[in-house]
C-alpha cells in the first residue's frame, strides 16, 4: 500500500512539474522582446534580442515570383560585323600603328549572335533590355515569350551609354511587371533576379542589395547600378530585379568575375534610369543629354593633391579636354579641380558625367574649381549631346564582365 501511494505521489509531481516546465517554455517563446530596464535585470537573454524572431523563418516570395516570371523573356540577336584577315587583328602593337580599320589584308562579313532576357513593360509589347545584347539598330531580334510564343522584334533605339536598349513586338495583353522606384531602394533589401542564364528560361534567384549608386565599374559610360548578390549569370543580361513587392527596380546588366560564372557581385540599371531612356527612345529615337566638351577627368587622389599643391580631398582633376567645347569657352583648363557643380559636391567621374548628362539642354550650370590654391567659378553652356560629341567609353578594372 505504502509503495503504491508512493508511486501515485511521484507521478503527480512529474506531471505537474512537466506542465510548469512546458509552460515556462511557451511563455519564452511567444514573449514579445522589450527594452530592458530597472525591473528587468534578470529577463532572459534571448527575450531581449529582436533578431530572435526576425531569423526564426524567410519571408515567402512565390507570389512575387510567379508575378513576375511570365513578363520575362528571352531574347536572340543575329547581326552582320566586319572582321579583318589580317593575322594581327588582336595585336595591340600593330592596331596601334595601322589603327582598327587597316585593310590592308582585307576583311568579311560574319554573323555573330548573342543571347540574353528582357522585361515586358507594356502590354503592347514594349522590351527592355541590354544594350549589349541587342548589338545594334540592323540586328535581327527574336523574343521567346514565357507563353513560348516566338516573335520579331523591331529595335526602337539603343543607348550604349547605360548598356540599355528598347525592343517592340506586335502583340497585345501582355503581362507586365510595374514600375517600381529605384531611389527608394535600401541596401540588405530582399530582391530577386529574373532571366535566362545558359538558356535556363525564367530562372529566379534571391538575394539582397548590397549597395547603391555603385560607379567606376568599368561597364558603361553612365554609372549608377544597383549592386546584388542575388545570383546572376551569362544570359541573366536584360532580365528583371524584383523588390519584395513585385515592382521591377532593375535591369540586370553585368557581374563581377574572375572564373566567368557567378561570384555574388552582380550589377543591375536602376528601374528610374532605365525608364528614363525608355522614354527618351520612344519620344527622341535617342538619349537627349547634356554636354559640355570632353573632358578627361581623374579622381583626386591624395597623391595627386599633393603634387597640385592643394589641400582638398574631393573633386576631380582636369588632365585633358578639347578647346572647341562650351567647357573651354567659359574658362576651364586642364590643370583645374572641380569640387562643385551648381553648388553640389563632385564626388567622382562618373559622378560629374551624370550631373551634367543630367542638366536640361539649352541650361547654364555654375562649376566650382580650385585652380592653383583659389577657388574660381564658371558658367558654362549646356549642349546638346550628340553621336559625334559622345564622351569615349571607358572600362577599367579587370574582372567585369558583360552577361
Amino acid at each position: 500500500m505504502k509503495r503504491l501511494l508512493f508511486a501515485v505521489l511521484a507521478i503527480s509531481v512529474g506531471f505537474t512539474a512537466g506542465l510548469v516546465v512546458t509552460g515556462r517554455l511557451h511563455v519564452a517563446q511567444t514573449s514579445t522582446a522589450a527594452p530592458a530596464t530597472g525591473d528587468q535585470v534578470g529577463t532572459s537573454t534571448a527575450q531581449a534580442t529582436p533578431a530572435a524572431r526576425t531569423m526564426a523563418g524567410l519571408p515567402d516570395f512565390t507570389g512575387v515570383a510567379a508575378g513576375a516570371v511570365g513578363a520575362v523573356t528571352n531574347i536572340s540577336s543575329q547581326q552582320v560585323v566586319r572582321a579583318s584577315n589580317s593575322p594581327f587583328a588582336n595585336d595591340p602593337f600593330f592596331r596601334y600603328f595601322f589603327g582598327d580599320d587597316a585593310e590592308m589584308f582585307g576583311g568579311r562579313d560574319r554573323r555573330e549572335s548573342s543571347l540574353g532576357s528582357g522585361v515586358v513593360v507594356s502590354s503592347d509589347g514594349y522590351i527592355l533590355t541590354n544594350s549589349h545584347v541587342v548589338g545594334d539598330n540592323t540586328a535581327e531580334i527574336t523574343v521567346l515569350l514565357a507563353d513560348k510564343r516566338e516573335m520579331r522584334a523591331r529595335v526602337i533605339g539603343t543607348d550604349p551609354l547605360t548598356d540599355i536598349a528598347l525592343l517592340k513586338i506586335n502583340a497585345t495583353g501582355l503581362p507586365v511587371v510595374p514600375w517600381g522606384d529605384s531611389s527608394k531602394l535600401k541596401v540588405a533589401e530582399w530582391v530577386l533576379a529574373i532571366g535566362n542564364p545558359f538558356q535556363l528560361n525564367q530562372t529566379v534567384t534571391l538575394g539582397i542589395v548590397s549597395a547603391i549608386g555603385r560607379t567606376n565599374v568599368g561597364v558603361a559610360a553612365y554609372e549608377d547600378f544597383i549592386q546584388t548578390d542575388a545570383a546572376i549569370n551569362p544570359g541573366n543580361s536584360g532580365g528583371a530585379l524584383i523588390n519584395a513587392r513585385g515592382e521591377l527596380i532593375g535591369i540586370n546588366t553585368a557581374i563581377y568575375s574572375q572564373s566567368g560564372g557567378y561570384q555574388g557581385v552582380g550589377f543591375a540599371v536602376p528601374s528610374n534610369l532605365a525608364r528614363r531612356v525608355m522614354n527618351d527612345l520612344i519620344k527622341y529615337g535617342s538619349v537627349r543629354r547634356g554636354f559640355i566638351g570632353t573632358l578627361e577627368v581623374m579622381p583626386l587622389t591624395s597623391q595627386v593633391a599633393e603634387q597640385l599643391g592643394v589641400s582638398i580631398d574631393k573633386g576631380v582633376f582636369v588632365n585633358r579636354m578639347t578647346r572647341n567645347s562650351p567647357a573651354y569657352d567659359a574658362g576651364i583648363r586642364p590643370g583645374d579641380v572641380i569640387v562643385t557643380v551648381n553648388g553640389k559636391d563632385v564626388t567622382d567621374n562618373s559622378h560629374l558625367l551624370r550631373v551634367v548628362a543630367d542638366a536640361p539642354i539649352g541650361s547654364t550650370i555654375t562649376i566650382g574649381a580650385v585652380r592653383e590654391g583659389k577657388k574660381v567659378e564658371f558658367r558654362v553652356p549646356v549642349q546638346a549631346m550628340s553621336t559625334g560629341n559622345r564622351p569615349a567609353r571607358r572600362r577599367e578594372g579587370s574582372g567585369f564582365g558583360i552577361r
